[in-house]
């Protein structure tokens, strides 16, 4: 009977060690989570799959290629995002927060993860070098002011419709489609041509969703988008027919022989994928999942190539 309160005791503080090493788990798991999210490690993550999605599309040898795509995705949306924490805190707050409150790492993580990048592209000779420097320069003629002289009589190409999503579309469908030509020393062919211009639209589609979630702030500072000029009824008949385009061109480019019959099916689920999520934009409250399900749209085409790969 004298060792019941022993027991007792322990059994107590076995019980609150358990909650505290619980509760240490889950604020983890929850800051682990905020960090790959917010500071654009997913992006990167999707970025390994685009390039993966080139190198079987054009059937390359697999090289550095996806690693320094990753790495400079990374780099430069981060990097993005930094510089606009300020003006994203009212339509991205929690995002926002978590930039400021880690800005000083944050920064070493761009400088870090570029300087890498460039460090693995030397190894694909001069074309790679290049195409890995050139989403870098686009970024900051993209979104910094970067000459205060000219700046002060010329928008931020951010600013300007249709400039701002065209530049981003560009500049990650010459990369995600040349890098690995680069690196593999292949030439290019009218394939590569046509997954160009599927990454070149897809990836305008992605960039205009969430510039509805956005509106009413890029609105606020004076930057022009889809959304803010035409509303966001027209943007996504807009929206609709850029993705029924890029259908039609992977559906020729099919028929021509350009590209597998299998890799054709993929892209085209894809493209399904994308017409959904785009059938949601502006007519559901959960914008943030909106934007990460448009940006999954390339996973989506990953898994759907799984069953020819077995």
């Amino acid at each position: 009977m004298s060792n019941k309160p022993n027991n007792v005791s322990g059994g107590t503080r076995n019980q609150a060690a358990v909650r505290n090493l619980t509760g240490w788990v889950v604020e983890s798991v929850g800051h682990s989570v905020a960090a790959f999210r917010y500071s654009s490690a997913y992006l990167a993550v999707i970025a390994v799959v685009q390039v993966l999605l080139v190198t079987r599309a054009l059937s390359l040898d697999v090289t550095f290629a996806p690693v320094v795509v990753g790495l400079v995705t990374f780099a430069v949306y981060l990097g993005d995002r930094i510089a606009d924490a300020d003006t994203d805190a009212e339509t991205t707050p929690e995002r926002a927060a978590f930039i400021q409150q880690h800005e000083h790492a944050l920064n070493h993580a761009v400088s870090l993860s570029y300087g890498v990048a460039v460090a693995l592209a030397v190894l694909g000779g001069p074309y790679a070098l290049a195409l890995t420097l050139l989403p870098g320069v686009f970024w900051v003629l993209y979104a910094s002011n970067w000459l205060p002289t000219i700046t002060a009589q010329f928008r931020r190409l951010k600013d300007v419709l249709l400039v701002n999503s065209l530049v981003v579309a560009f500049a990650w469908a010459v990369t995600l489609t040349a890098l690995p030509l680069a690196f593999a020393g292949a030439s290019v062919t009218p394939a590569a041509i046509v997954v160009f211009a599927y990454f070149f639209l897809s990836i305008f589609v992605n960039v205009e969703i969430p510039n509805v979630r956005d509106a009413e702030g890029d609105s606020a500072i004076g930057v022009e988008t889809l959304p803010v000029v035409f509303g966001v009824t027209r943007t996504r008949r807009i929206l609709y027919a850029i993705d029924i385009v890029t259908a039609l061109i992977v559906v020729v480019a099919g028929a021509q022989g350009l590209l597998a019959p299998v890799f054709v099916a993929a892209l085209l689920v894809g493209l399904a994928f994308s017409l959904c999520v785009t059938s949601l934009v502006g007519r559901t409250a959960h914008d943030d999942v909106l934007t990460l399900a448009a940006e999954s749209e390339y996973l989506v085409v990953a898994i759907a190539l799984i069953p020819a790969a077995l």
